[in-house]
């Protein structure tokens, strides 16, 4: 889960890369010849939408420990999401176009800025405005029942994606992330719906009177 305590450097180093990843999915190139690349992609030709809970595993290898966190999210595409953690420490996160407002409740505070779809798009955000090509950006291979995306550049510290495909209407049941530094984000998907007409409202936050905002870039 994203503390922002180091607004620019948490976001970079374990939230950003779990949700883009996510979102990479959605506009997977057709040009693969694998069965289940192709299932994928099929599945996904159609959807103007997506809406789920997740669950969201992250290992951290310097602290040796798992924290496990549990929420909702929102996709509409190309260029809306929202993330929202449940529990605890609620936080939600939202893009909208060209602009992301990460509003942490408990706190009352809230982090705003530009997202710089370039920046975070030479990886997997980039497809969704179609700025590169999956078969360009990784190395596909299978390995038992999963899909293993690897990076042929350097991605932000990416080391590779893991996709378990469903065999359910949504093709994808859990992604994991593996960064450089042994570190690993597991994301389970749960109760997934489809075109189910998401409204543009849903993605502009509300944020009371009193909560604080910090603007910040966050390509820094």
């Amino acid at each position: 889960m994203l503390f922002l305590k180091e607004p620019a450097k948490n976001m970079k180093k374990s939230f950003f890369i779990a949700f883009i990843s996510l979102l990479v999915f959605i506009s997977i190139s057709d040009a693969f010849g694998d069965d289940e690349l192709q299932r994928i992609q099929k599945a996904y030709e159609n959807i103007r939408d997506i809406r789920g809970n997740f669950i969201q595993k992250s290992y951290i290898k310097d602290l040796k420990r798992t924290d496990t966190y549990r929420g909702q999210f929102l996709i509409k595409i190309p260029k809306k999401l929202k993330w929202e953690y449940k529990g605890e420490a609620p936080q939600e996160v939202f893009i909208n176009d060209d602009e992301i407002i990460i509003y942490q409740k408990k706190e009352r505070q809230a982090f705003r800025g530009k997202f710089d779809w370039n920046t975070y798009g030479q990886a997997p955000i980039a497809l969704l405005s179609g700025f590169g090509r999956i078969q360009e950006e990784f190395s596909v291979s299978e390995k038992d029942k999963y899909l293993i995306l690897k990076p042929k550049s350097p991605m932000r510290g990416i080391l590779s994606v893991e996709i378990e495909p469903s065999e359910g209407e949504f093709p994808i049941s859990s992604f994991t992330i593996k960064d450089l530094h042994s570190n690993r984000i597991e994301i389970i998907l749960k109760d997934i719906k489809m075109n189910t007409d998401l409204k543009d409202g849903l993605f502009e936050p509300f944020l009371p009177r009193d909560v604080k905002i910090y603007e910040h870039n966050l390509g820094d």
